[in-house]
């Protein structure tokens, strides 16, 4: 039986522009494919913080300077991301598959995900979403819109929403079934579109965005998935990152996860929600593990040659 791979793409993976990632996509399609060739049942969950942000500003100057277009509600724009993305992720992992000779049929899901309406998160914006401002432009859009900006690391000021924790994934017998056939299966996009359930099948979109960590971690539970990966821009978790006395880390138990997290080691809406997701997800399950490593280097990790895992104990 093969073993199933819940992947979460980070921004690396993707391109601020349609070309860009167009241009992008063709790599990390090579990575997802390497792992299907290695007999894994691949199923991948990607960020969509700069597209959704770009695809709201867009429809919001349009509307604001005289382009007819109607301002577009924030889970539409969410949607839109989520299916573009998908799109060139789908065309790319086809074309990869068709030229390595694997026959196997990928498909793109556009995915809701339910939150809670009481989420302390819809009272405490952190998630960056779109583009990076100076501190002037900045205060002028804030003074325009009401919305809420943060500084991101030192590269400048964004926009920041509620992130608020997946509960449901309104899809997942879809995605059950297509994983069942052993499709490659892209999923939660951007997190999943997010939404609060008022009844039975009653579905109504908010303003947020859901961490794709999170809600990949929440897939890979609901699959009972063998392994959550975790691609991102490092090779390795560090502590005393950027510092003199940075060490990179091979292995983590949630005991030594949850000291790194207490003493401060890994920064919010960076390292942060990619721990706290894998230790989420390998407490629930009975043998999974959880890997936090680069795109080109996800192969070699899933042989334990490098990344960082984190283990039960």
């Amino acid at each position: 039986m093969s073993k199933r791979l819940v992947i979460a793409l980070g921004g690396n993976a993707l391109g601020k522009t349609p070309q860009e990632q167009l241009d992008l996509v063709k790599g990390t399609a090579s990575t997802i494919v390497d792992l299907v060739e290695e007999g894994y049942d691949v199923v991948i969950g990607h960020g969509n913080g700069p597209q959704v942000g770009m695809v709201n500003l867009a429809f919001e100057y349009c509307a604001n300077n005289g382009g007819g277009t109607p301002a577009m509600p924030f889970p539409e724009c969410g949607a839109m991301t989520q299916g573009y993305i998908g799109y060139h992720l789908q065309q790319a992992v086809e074309r990869e598959l068709a030229r390595r000779g694997i026959n196997k049929p990928c498909a793109a899901v556009v995915t809701q995900v339910v939150v809670d309406k009481n989420d302390a998160a819809f009272q405490n914006p952190t998630k960056p979403v779109g583009m990076f401002y100076s501190k002037e432009d900045a205060d002028r859009i804030v003074a325009e819109t009401g919305y809420t900006f943060v500084e991101d690391a030192g590269r400048g000021y964004r926009r920041v929403v509620p992130s608020p924790i997946p509960v449901k994934i309104v899809e997942l017998p879809v995605v059950e079934q297509l994983v069942g056939l052993h499709s490659v299966v892209i999923t939660v996009g951007g997190g999943g579109i997010p939404v609060v359930e008022n009844g039975p099948g009653d579905y109504e979109g908010v303003a947020a965005v859901i961490d794709k960590d999170r809600a990949s971690a929440k897939l890979a539970l609901d699959l009972n998935a063998d392994m959550l990966v975790i691609l991102t821009a490092v090779e390795k978790v560090s502590i005393n990152f950027n510092k003199p006395d940075q060490k990179d880390l091979d292995r983590m138990t949630i005991a030594e996860a949850r000291q790194y997290i207490a003493e401060g080691h890994f920064a919010p809406g960076s390292m942060l929600p990619k721990v706290e997701s894998c230790i989420s997800f390998v407490e629930n399950t009975t043998g999974g593990t959880a890997l936090i490593t680069s795109l080109d280097k996800a192969r070699e990790a899933l042989k334990g040659n490098t990344g960082t895992i984190l283990v039960k104990e």
